[in-house]
């Protein structure tokens, strides 16, 4: 099918006419993507049942990724770049009249995640397919994404996302692996023998449906799964009628509460009915995927016993947390065992990757919510919490005074970052920093308590969709100069160290930039009207809104240069040209007026004759997988400038700086580890360091106030935001962040760290002005990413997390 030209195309003919019953040349470019879609999935159904298989028959050891998110982009071309077929297909389509990249425009994105978080999990699906280490991914299959973002009159709006519209070509539906799922009720406790028997008593029954997908491996024939779970009906109509002798209303809406499950990516939580829904749909992913891997293993082993040795499963973020108790509650309500053995088996089987040192992300649910939902599971989890205090008390007795940090339920309410440590093997954070706080702040008794558990697994990217698919120009460049071996070994990156202070191979490195700033600035102006400036330095800032990754200093910062220019008619600058993309939260206010700023600018200064030859503001709306692939290759400055101490790790870090980016960033996450890597040189840094932070938000001392009227810049533009300077273009005041900077006393820092942020961007201006000089810091960055690279964070869980070996499966 796919041997080479002529026999794609021939195939392509044949299977076009068997779906669509009509010639390729009445065909839509629609019937188009589906015909490839279609081959391309029965190209990989074979190898996908021989890896199972495979990994069946040498029983080899597997990982179960849990997360709420995979935010996976499309799939057709890195499918066909993995199965080494990606220059027949094109070629072949252009044979018959179509243009390939085109046709990859109408693949839907999966509305499956939302930031970071999702875009990590999918990356670490990608590195353990390429790896042939056998691990596959457990979510939700959401019928609508997060939101479609559209910018009006410079607010965002939010509309659905209905990816699942015209289906998902790569999908297949496992109604025989079906699972139910029960929530509310009561619990019965009957006497059999020597022993009490737990039984439930649902309120609700849910039918767990499997959609798998499948994730190639890089040329190595490799077919691991993404398992995603629907919400559906055990029942039948009629048989929901006899049984619950309802009306035909009832029916509805029973059928209505139950597709909510798996209907919308983070529904609004800020009811008590959201929150309800939040919770049921961790349950039900969790309690669906723990069943699955139990009748799995069960299918070729008889005792439980020795699941560890067989199967992990690895909790991203605490989301999943509730697959701890489920596991329990499987071991010993359904297959007898006791405590004591229920808990071996269960830590050794769970580990655990924390996410953030935000406090409103470390979940607490309301032990009422989880009793009235999950009666079973709250009895084990105080069951947990039971003995684990004990054990503090009897090992531990002087941290009782801090019982109510470290305990799993205090407060009334159920700490699962807490259950996630007391109930795993392996805690670890995502950056070298973020795993020290971990053990000195956040975590710091339960860090004393199991010390052991403690680890760092810095986050990493997949190479080949952030160099390799969506910087062709800057590969093939690699490629010829150091050879192909980097694609396969991230790592062999490092070869381009040798050509950093290389005149002519600077001057290839600075036109293939061009020609992708060029690409990219064409891409601005199809989505804005905007005409950008490609000499320009391209600066950007595309990830989620949020208070602490402060698109706000960013936006100040664009505000005074504006200033600048505007009152001084004497000054000038390296042109630039600032690129945001971002969402808000649908029920985030604040990060929705910092949206609406940076819209009011953009609208201000484009159209301001003088100010427009200096900079230029775009906000593109709807930021997601597609376009960052678009964005990161033309990028120059990479805003990576979170409140120190507060960003986990980041790796919009790691793309910018894969593509030959300089970052501008504070001592945060995974940029201190850039910054070890890349050298002082290469990299802008400013701002307080962790502990200066930490220690203003341990001991106070800051008074945003007294920057403000200390420093007349900053004082001007904090003004702006409420002296009618925007009243022009009909977007009045900014009361909310102007208040947030003084009223309450700039929580995150901003304008404790303006005044270096605008020395770092001078820096970087400078810089920018010797071609030569930075042509040296984009090679030096490109080649240090490749310590970056997910495959290396992959490698450093399978050996020393979940103990998984690769497996061949030729």
């Amino acid at each position: 099918m796919f041997t080479d030209k002529q026999s794609f195309v021939t195939s392509f003919k044949d299977r076009f006419v068997a779906l669509n019953g009509k010639s390729f040349k009445e065909g839509t470019e629609q019937e188009v993507y589906q015909t490839l879609a279609t081959m391309v999935r029965e190209q990989a159904i074979p190898k996908w049942i021989n890896t199972r298989d495979k990994q069946e028959e040498k029983q080899s050891k597997q990982v179960i990724y849990f997360s709420l998110e995979f935010l996976l982009g499309r799939f057709l071309y890195n499918n066909l770049l993995s199965m080494d077929v990606l220059e027949v297909v094109q070629e072949g389509l252009e044979e018959l009249g179509f243009d390939f990249f085109e046709i990859t425009e109408f693949e839907p994105e999966p509305g499956l995640g939302n930031g970071g978080l999702g875009r990590l999990a999918a990356c670490f699906l990608d590195s353990l397919a390429a790896l042939s280490l056998p691990g596959h991914g457990n979510g939700i299959r959401y019928r609508y994404g997060l939101f479609k973002q559209k910018i009006v009159d410079g607010y965002q709006v939010e509309l659905p996302d209905n990816w699942l519209r015209d289906g998902n070509m790569w999908e297949t539906r496992r109604a025989d692996r079906a699972v139910d799922v029960n929530f509310g009720g009561w619990i019965e406790m009957r006497q059999i023998g020597d022993r009490l028997r737990v039984v439930h008593h649902p309120d609700e029954v849910v039918r767990a449906v499997p959609y798998d997908m499948p994730v190639i491996g890089y040329k190595n024939d490799v077919v691991n799964t993404l398992r995603l779970w629907n919400a559906e009906s055990p029942y039948d109509d009629e048989e929901y009628m006899e049984r619950t002798k309802g009306s035909y209303k009832d029916l509805l809406k029973y059928k209505q509460s139950i597709a909510t499950i798996s209907e919308f990516l983070y529904p609004d939580d800020t009811t008590y009915e959201g929150k309800v829904l939040r919770l049921k749909q961790q349950y039900f992913f969790v309690s669906a995927g723990i069943q699955s891997m139990i009748a799995s293993y069960l299918r070729h082993n008889k005792s439980l016993k020795h699941l560890g040795d067989h199967y992990a499963v690895h909790i991203n973020d605490t989301h999943p947390v509730v697959a701890i108790p489920e596991l329990m509650r499987i071991l010993m309500d359904e297959h007898g065992y006791g405590w004591d053995e229920a808990w071996r088996v269960t830590k050794s089987v769970m580990s655990f990757t924390n996410h953030t040192l935000l406090a409103e992300a470390l979940e607490k649910w309301p032990v009422e919510m989880y009793e009235r939902l999950l009666p079973r599971i709250y009895q084990i989890i105080e069951e947990i919490n039971r003995r684990f205090c004990r054990d503090v008390l009897v090992n531990y007795p002087h941290l009782e005074p801090h019982m109510g940090e470290i305990a799993i339920v205090s407060n009334a309410h159920i700490n699962m970052a807490n259950l996630a440590v007391v109930g795993s093997h392996s805690t670890n954070g995502v950056a070298q920093i973020h795993t020290d706080i971990l053990k000195q702040r956040e975590m710091r008794h339960l860090y004393e308590m199991f010390p052991l558990r403690f680890n760092n697994k810095t986050n990493g990217i997949t190479h080949r969709r952030w160099l390799l698919k969506s910087n062709p120009r800057l590969s093939n460049l690699i490629t010829d100069a150091i050879g192909p071996s980097w694609i396969e070994h991230p790592n062999d990156l490092e070869k381009l160290m040798s050509y950093s202070k290389d005149a002519s191979f600077q001057e290839q490195i600075m036109d293939v930039k061009q020609q992708n700033k060029l690409d990219l600035a064409s891409y601005i102006q199809e989505e804005t009207g905007i005409t950008v400036d490609p000499n320009s330095i391209f600066d950007v800032q595309v990830k989620r809104l949020h208070a602490y990754k402060r698109q706000l200093m960013n936006a100040l910062h664009i505000h005074a240069l504006y200033q600048k220019i505007q009152s001084d008619p004497t000054f000038t600058m390296v042109p630039r040209t600032f690129i945001f993309g971002a969402k808000a939260a649908p029920g985030y206010y604040y990060a929705k007026e910092v949206i609406r700023y940076i819209n009011a600018l953009a609208t201000m200064i484009n159209h301001d004759k003088r100010a427009s030859q200096f900079i230029k503001v775009i906000f593109l709306e709807n930021y997601r997988v597609s376009m960052a692939e678009r964005i990161f290759p033309g990028s120059d400055v990479s805003e990576q400038i979170s409140t120190a101490s507060y960003e986990a790790s980041g790796t919009g870090n790691m793309k910018f700086m894969m593509n030959g980016a300089l970052t501008i960033g504070t001592l945060d996450g995974a940029n201190i580890e850039i910054r070890d890597a890349v050298g002082d040189d290469h990299i802008f840094i400013f701002g307080l360091t962790p502990q200066e932070v930490m220690n203003y938000k341990k001991f106070g001392g800051y008074h945003a106030a007294d920057i403000y009227h200390a420093n007349q810049e900053i004082r001007d533009v904090v003004d702006g935001l409420v002296n009618g300077t925007f009243d022009k273009v009909g977007e009045y005041q900014f009361q909310a962040i102007f208040d947030s900077l003084l009223v309450y006393n700039d929580d995150f820092l901003v304008l404790k760290d303006f005044a270096s942020y605008m020395q770092a961007q001078r820096r970087a201006g400078e810089v920018f002005a010797d071609k030569a000089r930075w042509a040296e810091s984009s090679i030096v960055n490109t080649a240090k990413s490749g310590i970056f690279s997910s495959d290396r964070t992959i490698t450093e869980y399978a050996n020393a997390v979940w103990n998984i070996k690769p497996t061949s499966v030729k």
